[in-house]
């Protein structure tokens, strides 16, 4: 049974609220147009809760390749949308045609072994969603999640089943799908013990710079997410209950309840313009039956006959009724003016583009007419109301803490948002192999040390011959580097020219990489047809840094043994861990966890990743 006993909040928490009048309204109460924010009974709020579910939004250690956090795809500046546009092409898999879906960048397509694969339609690059990412602001208020509503209020245990929460929990029903998702965050057979098994392994926000102050004040040197979750919730155990529960506390305190529209209900200085105030009287004959005040929304799901139903049938995917067919979430309209791109599929870019489509200017794309809601051909907005009505949404309904990621909006910088900590494939490197190709590296993950999940693919390789892995600190000369030392060799998979692709994973131990270095990374290929012999990669350049709170120590353990004869690491090392697990011997905790048990499968994915980076 998951424990929910509510910590009290923080003085500090609570300061930071009195300061800051119109922050966390429901909490704070502040401000009444809105309604109360619902907690569920199940999950009340907590200060310990918020932190860690905030610290865990933003990690992208959360991903299976350390490149995709919560906030990854949900910018708070956006709106809680995605700015990002990368193009699915859509169902009949042809890029730049009316099906195409605009949506978000996820994580290249790897195995249950979490190894590179080539996708049928993205081959070796970020897999791209199919529709666009929803906001987790003021989404507290909706009683069902995602475009097609599938997060509902009933949550469920994602391992085993049982209900959690029988309402009111459509944000925990939420968190708990991208992680173990193929494309957003993990890879195939990913399932939830694995992911926090990892979970217990980082170190907290490791990838992140410029952590805002309430997360960065327990951030303790040392902290662990045992330690956080023994915070929040009075014992170490990491679970996918309590990781819902920590983000979706967090996720409930980002309310955006500032606006123009906000201080002109209460009569407060910065109300709405006299153009606001015109489109503000086009919004309400138009559009308020859908995107009713106050939440501009009313949580219904509408079909508005933006493309044909077979391309994404919507709600009807969820519910099995026809009467579904082709409908989506009416979203919240607050903020609307600070996203990159409008409706499920990303159609529109502007709000132009979006009101005349409604209005059917000429021009604008057709209204498909099956199952169409008859709100829609009600919609009569003049030419001439076009410009105050986009005023209104653009800036009307505009927060500015939510613009300006002001608390509880601030956001800590992502690896990925860090160019200078990025992997880098340097153009015009490899020697050409077999068919003329020139065999290509991947390497998206970070080169932070300690980074226990480091891994290196080829692709477009000579297929079944040895690939071996290099690394120099020295930058390559004529397309090739001279190797320090080979980390690892493999098979390429399958035949022929072009085959792959193929992965080698390396544990960026201290006794791998030092911080401040820049290394240069490329495979070696076996290949009669190549200059040589031997074909060459192109070469990546990848920063070595240490991650918040310092570089680990030396890690140590793996030489269970003890021997010094070399090698020092060998099987007699992993008889010498089974024996001590099996005996219950207290060194056996490679993970160093508290949580009952204390010795399970995470000491045995601890222990290999030790031994596989010659931690002696």
């Amino acid at each position: 049974m998951e424990s929910t006993s509510p910590r009290p909040v923080s003085k500090h928490s609570l300061a930071t609220l009195a300061g800051l009048p119109l922050a966390l309204a429901s909490l704070a109460g502040a401000q009444p147009q809105l309604p109360p924010v619902p907690f569920p009974p199940g999950n009340q709020f907590s200060e310990a809760k918020r932190v860690l579910g905030k610290a865990l939004f933003f990690d992208e250690q959360f991903s299976a390749s350390n490149t995709m956090a919560c906030a990854t795809c949900h910018i708070n500046s956006r709106a809680g949308a995605d700015p990002r546009v990368a193009r699915n092409p859509g169902p009949d898999g042809v890029l730049n045609t009316p099906d195409d879906k605009l949506a978000s960048p996820g994580v290249i397509r790897s195995d249950a072994g979490n190894n590179y694969v080539r996708d049928a339609i993205f081959a070796v690059n970020p897999q791209i969603t199919t529709r666009s990412a929803n906001s987790p602001i003021n989404a507290a208020f909706s009683p069902q999640l995602f475009w097609d509503g599938r997060a509902s209020g009933v949550f469920t245990n994602p391992i085993n089943g049982q209900v959690v929460l029988n309402g009111g929990g459509a944000l925990e029903s939420q968190v708990v799908g991208p992680p173990v998702s193929s494309v957003e965050m993990g890879h195939d057979g990913i399932n939830w013990p694995e992911v926090t098994a990892k979970l217990a392994q980082v170190r907290p926000l490791a990838l992140a710079s410029n952590i805002p102050p309430d997360v960065a004040a327990v951030l303790t040197p040392g902290i662990t997410y045992p330690q956080l979750f023994q915070s929040a919730f009075g014992d170490p155990a990491i679970t996918a209950v309590r990781v819902a529960f920590a983000i979706a506390t967090y996720e409930r305190t980002l309310i955006a309840n500032d606006t123009p529209w906000d201080r002109t209900q209460q009569g407060l200085p910065g109300g709405l313009t006299q153009a606001q105030l015109a489109g503000q009287q086009t919004f309400g004959a138009n559009c308020g039956v859908c995107h009713t005040p106050p939440l501009f929304t009313n949580n219904t799901f509408r079909n508005i006959g933006l493309r044909p139903i077979a391309e994404d049938n919507g709600r009807q995917g969820v519910t099995n009724n026809p009467a579904d067919r082709g409908r989506f979430k009416v979203p919240t309209v607050r903020n609307v003016g600070l996203k990159a791109t409008f409706m499920h599929n990303g159609m529109f870019s502007t709000l132009t583009q979006v009101v005349d489509f409604y209005r059917r200017a000429p021009g604008a794309p057709q209204q498909f007419p099956d199952n169409l809601d008859p709100a829609i051909p009600a919609i009569g907005i003049p030419g001439n109301a076009v410009p105050n009505l986009v005023d209104f949404l653009s800036n009307g309904l505009r927060d500015a803490r939510v613009a300006n990621q002001t608390f509880p909006f601030d956001r800590p910088t992502l690896w990925t948002e860090r160019p200078a900590d990025r992997p880098l494939v340097l153009p015009g490197t490899g020697v050409a192999g077999s068919g003329g190709i020139v065999p290509v590296i991947i390497a998206d993950g970070p080169g932070l040390v300690g980074n226990m999940f480091y891994r290196v693919g080829i692709d477009r390789a000579l297929g079944g011959v040895i690939a071996s892995l290099g690394v120099s600190t020295v930058p390559p000369v004529g397309g090739r580097i001279t190797p320090d030392r080979i980390i690892g060799s493999i098979i390429i998979p399958g035949g022929g020219a072009g085959a792959g692709p193929g992965t080698i994973h390396w544990a960026l131990e201290t006794t791998q990489v030092s911080p401040g270095q820049t290394i240069f990374l490329q495979w070696f290929v076996d290949d009669p047809a190549a200059a040589g012999g031997q074909a060459a990669s192109t070469v990546v350049q990848v920063p070595i840094f240490c991650g918040t709170g310092g570089c680990p120590a030396p890690c140590g353990y793996a030489n269970c043994d003890g021997s010094t004869i070399p090698p020092v690491l060998n099987i007699n090392d992993f008889v010498c861990f089974q024996t001590k697990f099996a005996a219950g011997d207290p060194s056996a905790n490679c993970d160093g966890s508290t949580a009952q048990p204390i010795l399970n499968i995470n000491d045995f994915s601890c222990f290999t990743n030790k031994f596989a980076a010659g931690c002696n």
